[in-house]
């Protein structure tokens, strides 16, 4: 029988939902943080460690339930209380005055009183409050049904996994009852979406619509957090019925009620500020952190709402301005490929200068091949392109195929530095993998002076700008050449400053191997995989001459990231570099893990979920000390799966094969610790 949880744990585990439930109401509903991530971070360990040792003690609304658990099979239907139904849209102002004369003349009111919102560029959503904690959450759908996608609502932190009885009594709210709102994704967040894609080779996305209506709808929750999400909020209903007497008052109580609702919404007395409204934040919209496409104008009073009620498709009471649609057509006069800061290649269409909402464009990207494939794009073509808030357009369709068409082809050597360009089948991205490239050079030198690599602490932006725009430093061996009167010479560089710098980069050629491979910037290449290659290998000229086979050899590395290696290391100017790193004195040797036995030797382990006691890092290595090997996915050849809190997909896929599963006191057994 399992032991009671004593009092002092219980309430140090309500103090700790409380204090997080607070400070994520701080840092991703006002923007506003008030401690450190770190700080955040070791109150989340502390609760996670506390409801592994008391399971029972786990609430449907504890801030450590966010994302967790496998991915559904599907999505279950559910119906609305109140039908979520779309918005009539208004194309002209004319058409909205036209709007409030049926608007007055069906309420028989002189004049109406109007709340203008922005209109958000998302997917509309409702969520279910059941005794103050979210129950359901559920997509607009067809307006009278939608799907229930409650983990995906939980995994996006600006929604409230509860609101408290003490703000819902001030608010004059019972426990139970339903916001209904938009998410979507801010400009920053999608851009940082799109580089991750790059990075990774993967799809790139065409507008953070789409993004965020897809991380929605997908099966696997911990995907809709990586989106980075956000949730404002627009209505509430208490039984299906507004709880108050105005919409503005509805918008006030979801800021109390800690929900994110814009502060830009305003009540505009009559439609001719209504139209100032929407011609004020056409000019501003711009400077927005999240795309709008329009205005929502709804009667304010809920009473005359009531009354003039529904069309088969549409509240008569609201209506959508939609700003006129930012496209033009132009012809394509040539494709040219332009480098990314991580080596990868990206195809830019060069337009006939066209005005697109008040600015010239003249250059598009067509951010892979895939792209123009699926476009069918050639050189010469017309096409529409469109302007949403981003300076740079893309190219929605062909519109008209040009005369002397030609199709475009990736080339076959870097235009930056000449090198041959990698491209593996299947994937999307075709790069350089040249370390040294100019395009590539910036970054590739803060990651190699990063505090997770050869921690060169003094080597900031600014820093690594002057080096490089003055040819100081064309590649990272380079660093270990530098003068002192060459950085005593750069801006914001005095001379006390140019020597600490020299130091620290004296001082970083002592380092670990493991370090040093992490510096390079292979991609795929981690912290973590980089230790498994430095325990591996002598050296980085071993590593270097390396066959993917024998890669394959080292514990986590596959195939994808043997054939990541092998490229990296087939460059001729990245085994230059390495060579001009030798010269330099950047020579580091294995250091050689410590066997403290042979207990697990033959034994293959998989890690999911979170542990209490060490990471699953900490617990792959202990796993290696004792001459076992750890895999990053269970099949067949898997020996345990060790089980923490919130596990993934491997979990279940281990439940079907068959593997056996630990959970980390089991695994502390079988170790003896």
């Amino acid at each position: 029988m399992a032991k009671a949880a004593p009092a002092s744990v219980k309430k140090e585990i309500e103090e700790l939902r409380e204090k997080l439930r607070y400070h994520e109401y701080r840092y991703y509903v006002l923007d506003d943080p008030e401690i450190s991530d770190a700080a955040y971070d070791r109150m989340m360990s502390r609760l996670k460690e506390l409801e592994a040792a008391y399971p029972e003690l786990v609430t449907p609304d504890s801030p450590t339930v966010r994302v967790g658990g496998a991915p559904r099979e599907g999505f279950s239907t559910v119906r609305h209380a109140r039908p979520m139904l779309s918005l009539d849209n208004a194309f002209s102002y004319d058409a909205l005055r036209e709007w409030d004369r049926r608007v007055r003349e069906l309420s028989g009111q002189e004049k109406i009183g109007y709340v203008a919102e922005h209109k958000f560029d998302g997917l509309s959503i409702s969520l279910q409050y059941e005794d103050g904690i979210l129950s359901r959450g559920v997509t607009r759908g067809d307006g009278t049904t939608g799907e229930e996608v409650t983990p995906n609502a939980k995994a996006i932190r600006s929604i409230p996994l509860r609101v408290d009885a003490g703000i819902l009594k001030k608010v004059k709210l019972p426990p139970d009852f339903e916001v209904r709102g938009e998410v979507m994704m801010t400009k920053k967040a999608f851009e940082a979406l799109n580089r991750e894609q790059e990075r990774i080779g993967g799809k790139i996305f065409v507008n953070a619509r789409n993004s965020a209506a897809g991380a929605v709808r997908v099966l696997d929750s911990s995907i809709t957090a990586a989106r980075r999400l956000d949730f404002f909020a627009y209505y509430l209903l208490v039984d299906g019925k507004v709880p108050f007497a105005k919409h503005s008052e509805s918008l006030q109580a979801l800021k109390q009620l800690r929900f994110r609702a814009s502060d830009d919404w305003k009540l505009c007395a009559g439609i001719e500020a209504v139209v100032a409204y929407c011609e004020d934040w056409d000019a501003k919209r711009e400077k927005l952190p999240y795309e709008i496409d329009g205005v929502v104008i709804k009667v304010n009073s809920v009473a005359i709402q009531n009354e003039l009620g529904y069309t088969a498709k549409a509240p008569r009471w609201a209506i959508a301005y939609k700003y006129p649609a930012r496209q033009e057509t132009t012809v394509v006069n040539d494709i040219i490929v332009q480098v990314g800061r991580t080596g990868t290649l990206t195809p830019v269409a060069v337009l006939e200068p066209v005005q697109v909402g008040g600015v010239t464009v003249s250059r598009s990207t067509l951010h892979n091949m895939d792209e123009i494939e699926r476009l069918g794009l050639q050189i010469g073509d017309t096409v529409l392109i469109e302007r949403a808030g981003e300076v740079i357009p893309h190219v929605l369709k062909v519109v008209k195929e040009g005369k002397n068409r030609k199709p475009f082809r990736m080339p076959k050597h870097c235009p930056e530095c000449g090198s041959t360009i990698h491209h593996v089948e299947g994937e999307v991205a075709y790069r350089c993998v040249n370390a040294a490239c100019p395009a590539k050079r910036r970054e590739s030198i803060l990651h190699f002076a990063g505090r997770h690599a050869m921690n060169i602490d003094g080597l900031g932006d600014k820093i690594v700008d002057q080096l490089v725009d003055k040819g100081l430093v064309k590649d990272v061996a380079d660093l270990y050449a530098l003068k002192e009167d060459e950085l005593a010479g750069l801006e914001r560089m005095a001379e006390k400053s140019a020597q600490n710098l020299l130091e620290e980069i004296e001082a970083s050629k002592k380092n670990s191997l493991a370090r040093l491979i992490y510096a390079l910037g292979i991609q795929f290449v981690g912290e973590r995989t980089a230790q498994l290659l430095a325990e591996h290998f002598s050296s980085l000229e071993e590593l270097a001459a390396a066959k993917e086979e024998q890669l394959e050899e080292v514990p986590e590395v596959g195939p994808k990231v043997a054939a990541s290696i092998v490229e990296f290391f087939s460059e001729p100017a990245n085994r230059q570099l390495i060579k001009k790193l030798r010269k330099a004195g950047v020579h580091p040797t294995a250091e050689k893990r410590v066997v403290k036995s042979q207990k697990l030797a033959g034994k293959s382990f998989v890690f999911t979920g979170s542990l209490a006691n060490r990471s699953r890092e900490e617990a792959g290595e202990l796993v290696i000390q004792h001459g076992g090997k750890v895999s990053g996915s269970v099949s067949k050849k898997t020996d345990y799966v060790v089980v923490g809190t919130d596990p993934g997909s491997k979990y279940e896929k281990a439940k079907e094969l068959g593997v056996t599963i630990l959970t980390e006191g089991g695994f502390e057994k079988l170790l003896g610790l």
